[in-house]
């Protein structure tokens, strides 16, 4: 019995779908727990609001992250005098 085209599976296409599925969903996860910690903000403007989700994806500086150290990558690339 011979297999159709259709009957072979792409996994690479099936691992993109994967990961930009896995990616959506801790998207979301991140934008809802942002909305709840915003709701629970009394006296918050929308405007307010909406900067608290549009940031969820930020993380905090750490203490080692200090002005003045080193950086492994410059703020912007493309800027000359980075390289």
């Amino acid at each position: 019995m011979a297999r159709s085209e259709r009957d072979v599976i792409d996994f690479s296409a099936l691992e993109s779908e994967l990961r930009a599925a896995v990616e959506s969903e801790q998207r979301h996860e991140r934008e809802n727990a942002a909305k709840l910690r915003a709701v629970s903000q009394r006296g918050t403007s929308y405007n307010q609001f909406r900067d608290l989700v549009l940031s969820c994806h930020l993380k905090p500086l750490e203490k080692k992250d200090k002005e003045g150290a080193p950086r492994k990558q410059p703020w912007n690339p493309v800027a000359p005098g980075n390289k």
